[in-house]
C-alpha cells in the first residue's frame, strides 16, 4: 500500500512502479535508515510530539526489524518503492497505527539525506583503513629497498638515477594526501540534515541538536532547503575516490611496464596474474590492468553525479534518487582496488640487479657531469651545452660517459680531471644530492624517519 495514496485516484501501473522503485539498490542503507529512525522516534518522544510509550514501542520494533533483516527474514517489495517506505510499512504491519506516527516532523527528503551521510561517514573510515594499509605496505617496501638503484624517468625516458625506495615514497606521499582529502571531505559530510522536513522545516517543536548528538554529527545544517537539495558532499567524496584511483592507475601503469620483458624490473606473483587462452607462455598483469580500467569507471561515477545535479532547481527532485548508484559503485570499486593492489605489491618480486643495470645506461649521469663543471667555475648553461655535445659524441661512438678516456674528456673541457669518474658513478650521483626531499640515501632515510615519527 502506498503511503501517499490519499491524493491519487488511480494506481500506478506495474511498469511505473518498477521504474520508480529504488529498493533494488538503496536497501543497503537499511542500517542507516533504521538508525536515523530510532533517533527520530526518541526525539519525538522527548519533545512530547508523540507519547513516550509510543516512541519506545517504535524503537523496540525497529530494533527487531533490524535483527530480522540481518537474519535474512525480511523481504523488501517494489510496491513500497524504497528502503524508507519498506521499513515503515513493516513497522506499521507489526504495531499498527503507532507505526504511522514515526514519520511525524520529517520527510523522505531529509531521511535519505541523513542515510547517505551516515553511510559515507562509515565508508570514509573504511577507505581510510585500506589506504593506511597501503601506505604501511609502501613504507615497508621502501625500507627494504633503500639501496636498490633504478632509473628515474621523465617523459618515460631515462633521466637520472634514483633508488626504488625514493620512487615508492613518491607514491606514499600521493596516497597520504588522498587520506587527508577524505578526512577533510568528512568535515562536509558530518553535518545533520534530519529535521529539515521536505524543504522548509517543520511546525513541530523538534530538537535537531539532540538528533545530531544522538547520530554522531558534529554540526546541524543551518538551512533546510540546502540540507535536502544538495549532494556536494557526495560529489566531493566521489572526487576523492577518483583522485585516489588515478594514483593507483599511475602506479599500475608502471608495474605493467616494469613486469614486461623489455623492462624486467619486477615479477608480479602468480596469484595476481592470469594466463592466455591461446599462448601458453603468457603471464598477464591483469589485476593491475583491471585497476587501471576501473579508474575510468569511477571517473564515470563522478561525472554521473555531477550531471544529475547540474540542472536541478531547488529543492529536492526525484533525480536525486540516482545519487546512490554512483556513490555505492565508487566506494565498492575503490576499496576493492586498494585492497588488491596492496596485496599485489607486497608479493611482487623486485629484480634489483636488472634495475641497477638499467640505471648504468641512458646517460643519466649527464646532469651530474654538468654539475661537476659548474663546481669548476663554468656557468651552468655553458656546462649544459658541453655535456650535450659529449652525449652526442658518446651516442655516435656507442659508449657511455664513464667509458670516455681522460683525453676525450679534456677534448670537451680542460676542467675535467680524474675525479670525474667517481663523480658520475651511478651511486655517487645519488649520494651527491643535497636538497631536502631528494633521492640521496641520506635524504630517503630522513623521509622514512619522518614517516615513522608521525605515527608515534
Amino acid at each position: 500500500m502506498k503511503l501517499w495514496k490519499g491524493r491519487f485516484s488511480k494506481a500506478a501501473t506495474s511498469s511505473a512502479d518498477e521504474f520508480n522503485a529504488s529498493i533494488e539498490f538503496d536497501q543497503r542503507l537499511y542500517k542507516e535508515d533504521i538508525t536515523g529512525s530510532i533517533a527520530h522516534a526518541e526525539m519525538l518522544g522527548r519533545q512530547g510530539i508523540i507519547k513516550p510509550e509510543e516512541a519506545r514501542l517504535i524503537i523496540d520494533t525497529l530494533k527487531e526489524i533490524l535483527n530480522d533483516i540481518e537474519a535474512g527474514k525480511v523481504e523488501f517489495t517494489i510496491e513500497s518503492e524504497d528502503i524508507h517506505m519498506n521499513i515503515e510499512s513493516i513497522l506499521t504491519e507489526r504495531i499498527g497505527d503507532v507505526g504511522k506516527k514515526l514519520h511525524t516532523a520529517r520527510s523522505r527528503n531529509d531521511q535519505i539525506a541523513v542515510d547517505i551521510r551516515l553511510y559515507l561517514k562509515k565508508e570514509t573510515a573504511a577507505v581510510d583503513a585500506v589506504l593506511s594499509e597501503l601506505t604501511d605496505a609502501l613504507e615497508k617496501l621502501a625500507k627494504e629497498h633503500t639501496d636498490t638503484v633504478m632509473p628515474g624517468y621523465t617523459h618515460l625516458q631515462r633521466a637520472q638515477p634514483v633508488t626504488l625506495a625514493y620512487h615508492l615514497l613518491a607514491y606514499y606521499q600521493m596516497f597520504s594526501r588522498d587520506i587527508e582529502r577524505f578526512d577533510d571531505c568528512l568535515r562536509r559530510i558530518d553535518r545533520l540534515p534530519l529535521g529539515s522536513g521536505a524543504l522548509a522545516g517543520t511546525t513541530y517543536d523538534t530538537d535537531r541538536d539532540f538528533l545530531a548528538e544522538k547520530l554522531g554529527f558534529s554540526q546541524v545544517l543551518p538551512n533546510a532547503m540546502d540540507a535536502v537539495a544538495d549532494r556536494d558532499f557526495a560529489i566531493e567524496f566521489i572526487n576523492c575516490c577518483a583522485i585516489t584511483m588515478m594514483h593507483l592507475s599511475r602506479f599500475c601503469e608502471e608495474l605493467i611496464l616494469w613486469s614486461s620483458a623489455e623492462f624486467n624490473f619486477i615479477e608480479i606473483d602468480d596469484s595476481f596474474s592470469t594466463g592466455s587462452s591461446i599462448m601458453p607462455q603468457k603471464k598477464n598483469p591483469d589485476m593491475a590492468e583491471l585497476i587501471r580500467g576501473k579508474t575510468g569507471r569511477v571517473y564515470g561515477d563522478l561525472m554521473s553525479l555531477l550531471t544529475i545535479c547540474k540542472g536541478l532547481p531547488m529543492a529536492y527532485n526525484k533525480d536525486l534518487q540516482e545519487d546512490k548508484i554512483p556513490v555505492f559503485d565508487a566506494v565498492d570499486t575503490l576499496k576493492a582496488s586498494v585492497s588488491i593492489f596492496t596485496e599485489m605489491i607486497l608479493t611482487m618480486k623486485v629484480r634489483e640487479e636488472n634495475m641497477e643495470e638499467a640505471a648504468k645506461y641512458g646517460y643519466m649521469n649527464a646532469t651530474d657531469a654538468a654539475d661537476y663543471l659548474v663546481s669548476k667555475g663554468i656557468p651552468f648553461r655553458d656546462c649544459h651545452e658541453i655535456i650535450g655535445r659529449m652525449v652526442l659524441y658518446c651516442i655516435n661512438k656507442g659508449v657511455a660517459l664513464d667509458d670516455l678516456t681522460m683525453e676525450e674528456f679534456k677534448s670537451f673541457s680542460d676542467k675535467f680531471d680524474d675525479d670525474i669518474y667517481d663523480k658520475i658513478a651511478v651511486r655517487s650521483c645519488i649520494k651527491a644530492k643535497k636538497s631536502r626531499g631528494s633521492t640521496s640515501f641520506e635524504s630517503v632515510e630522513a623521509q622514512l624517519a619522518e614517516i615513522s615519527g608521525k605515527k608515534r
